[in-house]
């Protein structure tokens, strides 16, 4: 059997990718009102934080950091995917 004709799959049986990759806009909303929530519990020293506080600041802002950046690739697509239509749409009332 030749190499092309074997499919190759992922032994463990998912996407091996990111757990943020499928959030979408909402999702990633979600993240940064948790990390700003996890902010505010560092700051307010409640029950559970850390000894340290810039490592609870840096767990915070890095679950924030992937809400933003997801959330800014969301938005980008759907940016995107919007322009792409208008296009297709302006070229078919052109070609009428």
């Amino acid at each position: 059997m030749a190499d092309k004709d074997v499919e190759q799959t992922d032994a463990r049986g998912y996407a091996s990718g990111p757990w943020w990759a499928d959030l979408g806009t909402w999702g990633a909303v979600a993240l940064i009102v948790f990390g700003g929530l996890a902010a505010a519990w560092v700051f307010l020293r409640l029950p559970g934080t850390p000894d340290e506080p810039a490592s609870g600041y840096y767990g915070a802002s890095k679950v924030i950091a992937i809400g933003l950046v997801t959330v800014g690739c969301a938005l980008l697509s759907r940016r995107r995917t919007r322009a792409a239509a208008a296009i297709k749409e302006t070229n078919e009332r052109e070609r009428a």
